[in-house]
């Protein structure tokens, strides 16, 4: 039987979580913006990638480096990094919670030995719809492995 009191208390209930959750029209959601960042990496599109970060991102080796602080040195760091003709990331592992993206990637890559695969992790920090901080643990790398 239909119960006025439970359904409106129940309607109440998701109106006033939706404001919390809800994310202004055309701002993508932190997984989704992460993604955008990944594919304009792989695309080694150094203009898309860095449009997914604040002006004043930050970059940090775990626990607390800073490595790379702003555009201007992430676009340095990264031409670079692009100029690898074999560059390329998968996700092996991706957890989302709330604003925080945490990503296992296995990157090929030429290392000293030649092509290999580098793993890493990095955990991104969204704010406003674009990273302010990624902080990447280094794992280990593999000479001659494939993705």
């Amino acid at each position: 039987m239909y119960n006025a009191p439970k359904f409106l208390f129940a309607l109440a209930c998701c109106l006033l979580v939706i404001p919390l959750t809800a994310r202004p029209a055309g701002v993508p959601s932190p997984e989704a913006l992460v993604q955008t960042q990944l594919d304009a990496y792989n695309a080694r599109d150094i203009d898309a990638f860095l449009a997914t970060y604040s002006d004043d991102a930050e970059l940090f080796a775990f626990p607390a480096a800073s490595q790379t602080k702003g555009k201007e040195e992430m676009r340095k760091r990264y031409t670079l990094r692009f100029s690898d003709p074999i560059l390329h990331a998968v996700i092996a592992q991706r957890i989302v919670m709330g604003n925080t993206v945490i990503d296992h990637e296995r990157v090929r890559v030429t290392l000293p030995e030649g092509a290999g695969v580098s793993e890493v992790i990095a955990i991104y920090e969204v704010r406003d719809g674009k990273i302010v901080k990624v902080t990447f643990i280094a794992g280990k790398k593999t000479p001659g492995e494939k993705l």
